[in-house]
Order: structure tokens, then C-alpha cells, then sequence
């Protein structure tokens, strides 16, 4: 598989498959990226499973974190990796390990290493994207807030005379 560039066949076959995402980097603090996706996807129907050692045994947005993948102990469609590069081997490792169907690293988080490993296995990867844009995207809802519009634009008008 290409990971420098994705169909949206490939992407919208994974985002309707996908029931429940444990999101490894969630963080509890309302101003992070993670959050803000987390919220999203739970507001389109997924269920979020936070996983974050630092916050284990807290809540966020209503449900508990767990520290690791292997503690959870329902089965998980999707890992969705919020951490850096370098950390996304051995969370795909152990994404492998609980029966995950899609590794998916968000943006900026690339591991051609073991992307080839979860594909030996088997897993559907994702690099350097993130579901919340794509979902959004992917159902036309970037444009509600003026994106690919021209409803925004860092360009000045030209000023008509009254």
C-alpha cells in the first residue's frame, strides 16, 4: 500500500467499519488536540476508549482511561495514535497483540516499520491523518466552517464603492 496517499474509498471503508477506537495520547485537558477529535468522534457515534498511563483511572468525556491497550477488555476496531513517530512501534505492537483491526497515526506520526508489521498481521493502516478531519471531510462538513468555500479567505476584498 501507497501511505503517502490514501483513496477516500479506502478511508470511508474504514471509518464505516469502525465502532470502537481506543485513542492512545488521549488527553484530559480540553484545549488538546485529542480531546477535541475525541469529542468529535463520539458525536458522530463512535465509542472513544481514552488510553493515557499519566491519566489512568480518570474519566475523560465519560469514559474511563486505561493505561495500555491490553487492559481494556472489550475488543477495539481501531487504535488511533496520538503520540509521536518513534512511540507508534510499540503501540502498534500491541495493537497487533489485542486483535485490532486498523492502526491509524494521526497527523504528523509516520512509522513505515510498523505499519509493515500491522499490515503483516493483517491490519488496515493509516499514517499521518487524522479521522476527525477525515470524517469530516469525507461527509462535507469542512465546509460548514467556510473551508474549500472561499467563504474565508486570508486575501483582501477589493472594496466596492456604495
Amino acid at each position: 500500500m501507497d501511505h503517502n496517499s490514501y483513496s477516500d474509498q479506502y478511508l470511508r471503508s474504514i471509518l464505516a467499519s469502525v465502532k470502537t477506537i481506543a485513542m492512545v495520547g488521549a488527553s484530559p485537558h480540553w484545549n488538546r488536540p485529542s480531546y477535541f477529535a475525541m469529542k468529535y468522534l463520539q458525536g458522530k457515534g463512535f465509542r472513544v476508549i481514552p488510553v493515557n498511563p499519566r491519566a489512568a483511572g480518570e474519566t475523560i468525556l465519560g469514559e474511563r482511561v486505561y493505561a495500555d491497550l491490553a487492559e481494556i477488555s472489550e475488543p477495539v476496531d481501531m487504535v488511533d495514535i496520538f503520540r509521536n513517530s518513534e512511540a507508534a512501534g510499540a503501540i502498534v505492537d500491541e495493537a497487533i497483540r489485542i486483535g485490532a483491526k486498523i492502526v491509524w497515526m494521526q497527523l504528523g506520526v509516520r512509522n513505515d516499520a510498523a505499519a509493515a508489521r500491522a499490515e503483516s498481521a493483517g491490519l488496515r493502516v493509516v499514517m499521518n491523518r487524522c479521522p476527525k478531519i477525515e470524517y469530516s471531510r469525507l461527509h462535507g462538513e469542512l465546509a460548514w466552517s467556510g473551508v474549500n468555500t472561499g467563504i474565508i479567505s486570508s486575501k483582501r476584498q477589493k472594496r466596492v464603492p456604495r
